[in-house]
């Protein structure tokens, strides 16, 4: 098998504002697999809070081999090996995950939902989000997905979280989830947040607390009138077992985890532990966002929307329909290069 790779930078419809930081535009990294003619496509996708870089990236990438595995290959062999490498990395590791299962449901014609026995007409509606940002900013993101979408996800953790709620609903009337990032940090206060969040229409909150204070997230948790969801506290598979009480549910994203092997192990790990899971993303090309939603069947919430962000899409594959993840029938991660 033959690795490449190059940078890619993907720029964003409108300025993306969280807790703490703002962005235009999130450094990326394309990986392409090839074997006898067919090649399997992945990407590092790197914001700057997730510690890696393009640099980081393609060092790692330097140290993989692949030329040597035969095909068909053994994918649970060549990513715990390729996992030993090096520790961290988990973007970098994600892309060569990808680009590995999307080779392989190629070479065996399968799209991933099939090989994982989901049906494809069990995906749920996925979230469109809104960024920290001015009123004006936010009435022009919230418009231009009128009719498409049937639940928001709105940034929080600022000092104006109300005013960016109540700007919302003069608007609209769709439910909505809401994502700290770790910004609030007075347990009561956020408890009293999410009373008031859900008689706006909230139907869950992520990450309302610092990820380190899983005691006063095991609070909020317990008393929280609406499912609290685990995203910066949780990256790994093996994560899950230190965060059992402290929150309902987990979020899922294949650049923190490594990728859609570990993902599909975590969905498992979390539903014996009686948790709610959550697929999410990074702003990401059709790519990773389609190898996501290869998952979107096993989970209760979705929020894929990375792809929509930008304006420089690589890939066609998954679609939003009405508001619904709706996956395709190719093999692999059911994605086509455009360029």
């Amino acid at each position: 098998m033959k690795l490449s790779y190059y940078l890619y930078d993907l720029y964003l419809r409108h300025t993306f504002g969280v807790a703490g930081f703002s962005r235009t535009f999130t450094p990326g990294v394309q990986v392409e697999i090839e074997h006898d003619g067919v090649v399997g496509y992945g990407e590092a996708s790197l914001p700057p809070y997730l510690g890696e870089t393009r640099e980081s990236v393609i060092s790692f990438l330097r140290k993989v081999s692949l030329k040597d595995i035969p095909a068909p290959f053994s994918l649970e062999e060549v990513l715990s090996s390729i996992d030993s490498i090096e520790a961290g990395n988990f973007a970098a590791k994600a892309a060569l995950d990808i680009a590995l299962h999307d080779l392989y449901g190629k070479l065996v014609d399968k799209p991933w939902y099939e090989i994982w026995g989901l049906n494809r007409q069990d995906t749920p509606y996925t979230s469109y989000t809104i960024g920290i940002d001015t009123p004006e900013v936010i009435r022009t993101k919230v418009k231009e997905v009128e009719g498409e979408f049937r639940i928001l996800k709105v940034k929080l953790g600022s000092d104006r979280d109300k005013e960016i709620v109540r700007t919302i609903r003069r608007i609209s009337d769709l439910p909505f989830t809401v994502d700290a990032n770790q910004g609030w940090t007075d347990r009561v206060k956020a408890l009293e947040m999410i009373h008031w969040l859900k008689e706006e229409g909230c139907i869950l909150v992520e990450q309302p607390l610092p990820k380190e204070r899983l005691e006063d997230s095991a609070w909020i948790t317990q008393q929280s009138p609406l499912p609290v969801i685990a995203d910066e506290s949780v990256q790994r598979l093996k994560d899950i077992a230190c965060i059992k009480g402290a929150f309902h549910g987990i979020n899922i994203k294949l650049m923190k985890c490594t990728g859609m092997g570990e993902a599909s192990k975590m969905i498992e790990a979390a539903r014996r532990e009686g948790m709610q899971v959550m697929l999410g993303c990074m702003t990401e090309t059709s790519c990773a966002i389609s190898a996501a939603a290869q998952l979107a069947p096993a989970v209760d919430h979705a929020d894929l929307d990375g792809n929509l962000l930008i304006r420089n899409d690589l890939f066609r594959g998954m679609e939003i329909r009405e508001g619904k993840v709706t996956l395709n029938e190719r093999p692999g991660i059911g994605v086509l290069k455009l360029s």
